[in-house]
């Protein structure tokens, strides 16, 4: 038997298995990316924190004198020299120093220098807890007034103590473009090494997976080769045995029949009826026996399968079940277009099926169909017998039961499929297709 397909391709597997490798690195990668941004932004907000920090209190904090609080112009002014020169820049557009009751006692906008506004909730509770804070700037407030025309700006306060103890608020405000922007950098530097990473995985799993695609490919041509080894085997095996059946003990007993029909009708005159009837007896016991040996000849070996085709074979395989009583249907064209392999399993299917029919499911009716369209081969055969439960053909396969698994193993041989159906009280179904 010749199988008509080639199986699994290996480079087909393998540009299925870098498909979809590529997707989920596409997809691993705009998540991680995702991912990468925020983390990145977080770390932008954290270096202005830290920025907000080390001009605070490494610049701000060691110059700011009683006077800068009592507001005295020099001393402002000196202060204000400090803060120009090494605390603004293109980022950092406005300072401003508050006092814990909402002055503001210092700020590069001079206008805004002795002005009293309300503290929120936040810049109290960094003055009071000691912590550094960072929100967007909301510029409709009063004291952002001349901030306005900056574009988007964030703020980030912390306290501090001027030289004379007294706690105060700093509080620079630098450009969210300018965050961002770092933000993009952290970004742009982290991106290639995550995304090299991933891409260096999926090149390593692709000659792993060459292998693995190989291996299961030689594997499955393994088991090709030894399921038509079997199948060769068993042909072989099956005409030397019918072979052997019919010109030994099929002859021998229907020569056996002829002598006992022959002795019946020649016994003599007075003869005890009783022997007379056990020779006619045994007549149509030989002649009987003659008939199942024939018919387990065609089973084995069916002849006229090539020589005349499907339709007489299963023929020949329905005539002992209607001598059993059962009603069997044929549907199967005489001129089916069937090939040798095709033929071959479609009768091996349904001798299986009919022999379950007969050993287990009690049934009084079988239906077996035959077609052929658009190249391929369906066959059809079912029964209203008793049915089984869905376990049933896992234990019977446990126990060596393999004729309908034998059936299924080949069609998938040769590029189709075979399933049974069946229900308990609903009777079973075996439908098969494979390439005609």
């Amino acid at each position: 038997m010749t199988p008509t397909t080639e199986g699994p391709s290996v480079a087909g597997a393998i540009t299925r298995f870098a498909v979809a490798g590529l997707v989920a690195l596409a997809v691993l990668g705009l998540g991680g990316a995702y991912a990468l941004r925020g983390v990145s932004d977080r770390a932008a907000v954290d270096d202005a924190r830290r920025l907000a920090t080390l001009a605070g209190r490494g610049v701000a904090e060691p110059a700011l004198g009683p006077g800068v609080i009592a507001g005295r112009p020099d001393a402002v002014a000196a202060f204000d020299e400090i803060v120009q020169e090494r605390i603004l820049s293109e980022d950092v557009v406005r300072v401003k120093i508050w006092a814990p009751d909402g002055r503001i006692v210092y700020s590069d906008e001079p206008r805004l220098i002795g002005r009293r506004y309300v503290l929120g909730e936040e810049e109290r509770a960094a003055l009071r807890d000691g912590t550094t804070q960072a929100e967007v700037s909301d510029l409709s407030k009063p004291e952002n007034r001349f901030e306005a025309d900056e574009g988007s700006l964030m703020e980030v306060y912390l306290p501090i103590r001027a030289s004379s103890g007294e706690p105060v608020l700093f509080e620079i405000y630098q450009r969210r473009s300018a965050i961002a922007a770092q933000g993009r950098s952290i970004l742009r530097a982290v991106a290639p090494v995550a995304g090299g990473s991933l891409l260096l995985l999926w090149l390593i799993q692709l000659p792993l997976a060459w292998s693995t695609a190989r291996r299961l490919r030689q594997g499955l041509r393994e088991r090709e080769g030894l399921l038509e080894t079997a199948l060769e085997a068993s042909s072989v095996e099956r005409r030397r045995v019918a072979s052997e059946l019919h010109d030994g003990p099929v002859q021998d007993i229907a020569g056996l029949a002829f002598s006992l029909a022959a002795a019946a009708e020649r016994t003599p005159a007075g003869t005890d009826p009783a022997t007379r009837q056990a020779l006619v007896a045994g007549a149509e016991a030989a002649r009987d026996a003659t008939r199942r040996l024939r018919a387990a000849v065609v089973d084995i070996n069916p002849g006229r399968l090539h020589d005349e085709g499907l339709a007489a074979a299963v023929a020949d395989l329905a005539a002992p079940l209607r001598t059993r009583g059962l009603d069997v249907t044929l549907e199967i064209p005489a001129d089916l277009p069937l090939g040798a392999p095709a033929e071959e399993l479609l009768y091996r299917a349904t001798a299986e099926a009919l022999r379950n029919v007969v050993a287990h499911s009690a049934a009084s009716h079988v239906r077996v169909t035959a077609a052929v369209e658009e190249g391929r081969a369906r066959l059809r055969v079912e029964d209203d017998g008793r049915g089984f439960a869905p376990g049933t053909r896992e234990s019977r396969r446990e126990e060596g039961h393999l004729g309908l698994v034998l059936v299924e193993d080949l069609a998938t041989h040769l590029g189709g499929h075979a399933v049974v159906r069946s229900a308990p009280g609903a009777g079973t179904t075996l439908e098969l297709e494979v390439p005609a």
